[in-house]
């Protein structure tokens, strides 16, 4: 197989080219790519990059800005539009090549990498046979039709004894080394599953794993997306709500106009700050510690989310509707609202027996509530987890609770089920000084089962 992974290393002849260029519109016609537009142009970006000999400009940051219109000093560790990008081009090029049966070419691109590779198998030559075989098939060959034991009667009994001993030492050989090879690989599996256990402890935790194993075990990527307390403070300032809709499309800096030059000059740089919310951040950490090597949890601010990534992946959304508008793709089928009329009061859609219509809270006191949702996105294809708190020590109850494995076993216990099926709750939350002390359940629903 032949391997061309930089242009600069090896010259494409023209057949070589014309065959990457054949072989690229083929995959670009092909199903998986003809489903993702973006897909289409990644891939035909950079693979014509690299036939042009422009390698230098497949980087992540030159990437950003050529295809998705960042700027060219954007922050990578943040917005990570490229790196999911490159890893779905990943995906349906192995979809693609499943389901070929041969190709003249394979373009491929790397784990980590943003420059194709394109692979050659060498064509396949009819072998000459060996010669004992041309020997032996040749009709005149004046010793093609003697038995070797006619010609050396004790030799064959001599290399029949020799034979058996043989087989005896190769099968004694062989046992031992299966005995050896079993216990080293036994070893090595117990200093795997201890590595693991400690790198992912929570593994250890039934009801903890029970739960954060929809996020982490499956098949799909799972997005945090922390809060933009900047949007939420403009709500505030202006007395105005503004949905997802207008968060997508910026219009609602339009209406950021105040009589006060002073005003409408701070609004604007409001708007501009990244702010988040210093609770939200710690139990974002929190979570991401259930998957230190960074390979299924992808963190965002709101502002950088995409609409494509909600209709692929998992999510976790951390705040309310005010700082957090992608809360908007669910709050149609949850019970507990944040009030849009009245920000000190959580809005109760249906109450149960004995639960008040309204859950209200001051800002200043010393207790507050947290919606806890897991729910399916909103194709249904994934699942979902809000935590919206009323400030930050009831986010970080929330946290505890959702980390805590007693507490979790509890949960279950409480509603009567060995695997945690989708649900809403209400947590309040007591504290002094600004730490939390005391969380309970207050109010829950629960819906069709997740498993």
């Amino acid at each position: 197989m032949t391997k061309l992974e930089n242009i600069d290393r090896l010259e494409l002849s023209p057949e070589q080219r014309a065959e990457v260029q054949s072989e690229l519109h083929k995959i670009l016609r092909s199903p998986p790519f003809q489903s993702s537009k973006r897909c289409h142009d990644f891939l035909e970006f950079i693979v014509n990059r690299t036939l042009e000999g422009n390698v230098d400009s497949l980087t992540e940051r030159f990437l950003g800005a050529d295809l998705f219109g960042r700027s060219i000093d954007y922050d990578t560790k943040t917005d990570a539009i490229v790196r999911v990008r490159a890893n779905d081009v990943r995906h349906r090029l192995a979809e693609y090549y499943s389901k070929q049966k041969s190709a003249p070419v394979i373009i491929s691109l790397g784990t980590g990498a943003y420059i194709p590779e394109f692979c050659w198998f060498p064509k396949s030559d009819p072998a000459a046979a060996p010669p004992e075989m041309t020997r032996a098939s040749n009709p005149e060959s004046p010793i093609s039709n003697v038995k070797v034991s006619e010609r050396h009667p004790d030799r064959h009994k001599e290399r029949h004894g020799v034979s058996r001993r043989l087989v005896i030492i190769v099968s004694i050989c062989a046992g031992l080394l299966i005995v050896t090879l079993t216990m080293g690989c036994l070893v090595l599996w117990q200093e795997f599953r201890s590595m693991r256990e400690r790198i992912y402890p929570w593994q250890n935790t039934p009801a903890v794993a029970g739960f954060w194993g929809n996020f982490l075990d499956n098949q799909k990527d799972t997005d945090l997306v922390l809060t933009d307390s900047s949007f939420g403070l403009i709500q505030a300032f202006t007395n105005k709500s503004y949905g997802l809709s207008n968060y997508l499309s910026r219009d609602y800096m339009h209406e950021l106009q105040d009589p006060d030059p002073k005003m409408a000059s701070a609004l604007a740089r409001i708007s501009k700050w990244g702010l988040a919310n210093p609770s939200e951040f710690e139990v974002a950490q929190r979570i991401l510690a259930l998957d230190p090597a960074r390979q299924k949890i992808h963190f965002y601010a709101a502002r950088k989310y995409m609409p494509d990534l909600i209709d692929r992946d998992n999510v976790i959304l951390l705040g309310s509707r005010y700082g957090n508008p992608w809360v908007d793709l669910f709050e149609n089928r949850m019970n507990f609202l944040f009030n849009p009329q009245n920000p000190n009061q959580i809005t109760n859609r249906v109450p149960a027996k004995g639960e008040p219509p309204v859950y209200d809270y001051a800002s200043d006191g010393d207790f507050g509530y947290c919606v806890v949702a897991y729910l399916p996105t909103p194709d249904r294809s994934g699942s979902a987890l809000l935590i919206q708190g009323t400030s930050g020590e009831p986010t970080q109850a929330a946290g505890d609770f959702l980390l805590t494995e007693a507490r979790m076993a509890d949960f279950k216990k409480m509603i009567g089920v060995s695997k945690l099926p989708y649900f809403e709750l209400l947590l309040k939350t007591t504290w002094i000084k600004g730490t939390p002390i005391n969380s309970s359940i207050v109010a829950y629903r629960i819906y069709s089962s997740a498993n």
